[in-house]
């Protein structure tokens, strides 16, 4: 790990417990990544507490113990405003719908996620999110080439389980159930999309299929959260 301090960060705001993990892609190469991500005179200034480069070498621009601003407007639970509760890593890929994530960055990124999660036992697994999955429509990060199964099988965020029959009921209130945002601000198509995104990158249409209902099905019968 080499220390690179930003110093854009600030105190996490009293009895605030660090309880998601954000995941982006930085969409430039790594030096201008840091770069960015430590500028203090910039009109929107923005951090994260790592920056993993493609050769598996490890930034660490926050302590965790600090606010880093690296998810703006953002979703999750009930919750907004997420930087005071996360830890934010960026991993440098020019664009993660187009560009493969080579196998030792993962493996490097997986050993630092297990690290995450081990300071921070409150980071449920499907609290292990995508910057898309907190900011519908506005992100996509970090890409259709991400590989969030294999994560899931490290045990870094949470992947669906076999089920026999798709979702019940209102997809959109079940998408709600899970964590996503409701489609007030952000139209509902975007959101399903959100979803598919990361848990089906095959096939991004926002269409609530029966696919696309079995898999949420199978995430909410691991938090408790069939309908």
């Amino acid at each position: 790990m080499i220390d690179r301090p930003s110093p854009n960060h600030a105190p996490r705001p009293a009895g605030v417990e660090v309880d998601l993990l954000v995941l982006h892609y930085t969409e430039l190469p790594l030096q201008e990544s840091l770069d960015v991500l430590s500028d203090p005179v910039r009109p929107l200034k923005v951090s994260a507490h790592y920056v993993l480069a493609e050769d598996g070498t490890l930034y660490r621009l926050v302590p965790e113990e600090r606010t880093a601003w690296h998810a703006g407007r953002s979703y999750w639970r009930g919750r907004e405003a997420l930087n005071a509760s996360s830890i934010g890593i960026e991993i440098v890929n020019l664009h993660g719908d187009r560009h493969d994530y080579p196998p030792r960055q993962i493996a490097a990124l997986i050993e630092l996620c297990q690290g995450i999660l081990a300071r921070h036992p409150a980071i449920e697994a499907r609290n292990v999110v995508g910057h898309s999955d907190i900011a519908p429509k506005r992100k996509i990060d970090p890409g259709l080439r991400f590989p969030w199964a294999g994560l899931a099988a490290a045990g870094v965020g949470l992947w669906p389980k076999a089920r026999g029959r798709p979702l019940d009921g209102d997809f959109h209130k079940a998408l709600q159930r899970f964590g996503y945002a409701p489609p007030i601000a952000v139209p509902p198509k975007d959101i399903a999309k959100a979803f598919q995104r990361h848990f089906r990158p095959g096939q991004v249409d926002g269409m609530a299929d029966p696919e696309t209902r079995t898999l949420l099905a199978g995430l909410l019968d691991q938090v408790g959260g069939a309908a």
